[in-house]
């Protein structure tokens, strides 16, 4: 029999088994320079935050700049928040806010492959990445998984897990270093992640197949001097570590946290989403990204003037109303990870990244049948919000004009966020990979690591 009749065949006969290969391919460009103990959570905000409404008011600012919510003081001196961020003000020692992060493109698919790959897209629109999102290169240098656990995760709500919903394609890296995405309400009583269990009916099956193929392991050692077919059977047992390991399932299974745990957190998408990137962290995942678009709790539908994620234009919403509604849930679910990142010790080795692809337009904008207020896509100003990972917290960095609309203070990039993350894991940015046409390709092409974070 030869190997490709042997991989056509199945090692396992199933399947589902197709993770393998994949496995395989992710092993094949490790990086022996990475720091496989440190990990990242970035908690993606499509549609674009309303920074002048969370990190950035400018209470001073004309009527039709400033908004309706005022500033609230934090527990460092200096540092305010948006009142409808009161958990936010307990714990500014433990995060750092920049608002000079900045670029220029201002529709969500090119906002999306801008911010998310450190490169300008080809095309302004549409979500299908030319270059591979961040996540991505840290899963082509990542090879190892924890007993079985896949070093690059995504949380999405349903019906969103396709990989170009938010510019998450690997392009040229392949779709090995594409994340394991987990679909759904993980607040639901009955959440739960496909294709981390075996049906009962065919347990015993993979047991008898693994059995059988340990006892042609001494012939396939002596046809196959190459070694070639015992690496496919070291990511054949690899994949059924992922389906069989009771550890992995216990890393995505959040009934095993006590509830109060869970109700700091929030029983809400937000909340659930964000307690179990701890969770996939703690358990060895790499670079886990959850997506916070609808916040409604199981079985509530969205009050009049809400929108589903945070594209808070006119059309879509009233957008104070939103805020009213959506930030509580935010409030709640970024602080209990940021402070049970603290409690737990993983302060150094995990970093928390908290941004969208853009901020909001600083002037309002109205919709002419009800006057309902809004604002637009922005990506010459913006706030995110950086924590643990060892870095300097406890700060602002950067700043914008008056009115929110463009960096006063140290202006900086997407990439520079992304250099920053780099540094923290451990990976080289100027590695390079070949591209489709074989050209050498460095991870990121230009930013530095921020010196007010890392020191």
């Amino acid at each position: 029999m030869t190997r490709r009749h042997f991989l056509g065949a199945g090692a396992f006969g199933l399947g589902a088994m197709a993770l393998p290969d994949l496995l395989k391919l992710q092993a094949t460009a490790a990086s022996p320079s990475a720091d496989e103990e440190t990990a990242v959570i970035l908690l993606w905000l499509p549609g674009g935050a309303p920074h002048m409404e969370m990190y950035d008011l400018k209470p001073d600012a004309p009527a039709e700049y400033r908004g309706e919510f005022r500033p609230i003081k934090t527990n460092v001196a200096g540092i305010e928040v948006s009142e409808h961020l009161p958990l936010h003000a307990k714990c500014a020692d433990k995060y750092a806010i920049v608002r000079s992060i900045h670029h220029t493109f201002s529709d969500h698919g090119g906002g999306h492959k801008r911010f998310l790959t450190g490169r300008d897209p080809m095309s302004p629109v549409g979500f299908v990445n030319d270059y591979p999102m961040v996540g991505s290169f840290v899963s082509k240098c990542r090879e190892r998984g924890h007993a079985g656990l896949p070093n690059y995760i995504a949380g999405v709500d349903g019906g969103r897990q396709q990989v170009d919903t938010f510019s998450f394609g690997a392009a040229y890296l392949g779709q090995a270093t594409t994340p394991f995405t987990v679909a759904g309400d993980p607040a639901e009583a009955k959440f739960g992640v496909r294709n981390l269990s075996i049906p009962a009916e065919l347990a015993d099956k993979v047991q008898e197949r693994q059995t059988l193929l340990k006892r042609f392991d001494t012939v396939r050692r002596d046809l196959d001097a190459s070694g070639s077919m015992n690496a496919m059977d070291s990511f054949g047992r690899k994949a059924v570590e992922l389906v069989t390991s009771a550890r992995t399932r216990d890393a995505f299974d959040l009934s095993k946290e006590p509830r109060h745990v869970r109700e700091r957190y929030g029983m809400h998408r937000y909340g659930q989403r964000c307690l179990l990137a701890r969770r996939l962290v703690e358990a060895g995942c790499s670079f886990v990204t959850m997506v916070l678009e609808n916040p409604s709790p199981p079985g509530e539908s969205f009050p009049k003037d809400v929108t589903y994620n945070w594209d808070s234009h006119a059309v879509n919403c009233h957008i104070f109303t939103d805020a009213k509604y959506r930030l509580p849930f935010y409030d709640r679910a970024v602080t209990a990870l940021i402070e049970d990142v603290h409690a737990r010790g993983l302060d150094r080795r995990v970093m928390v990244i908290v941004t969208g692809e853009f901020g909001r337009t600083p002037k309002l904008e109205y919709q002419s049948s009800d006057n309902r207020p809004g604002r637009d896509h922005w990506p010459q100003s913006m706030s995110l919000v950086v924590a643990g990972g060892g870095m300097k917290v406890g700060q602002v960095i950067g700043s914008t004009d008056s009115r929110g609309a463009r960096p006063k203070e140290r202006p900086l990039s997407p990439n520079d966020l992304w250099a920053t993350m780099y540094h923290h894991l451990g990976i080289d940015p100027e590695t390079t990979f070949p591209d489709h046409s074989g050209r050498p390709m460095p991870i990121l092409p230009y930013g530095e690591p921020i010196k007010e974070l890392v020191g």
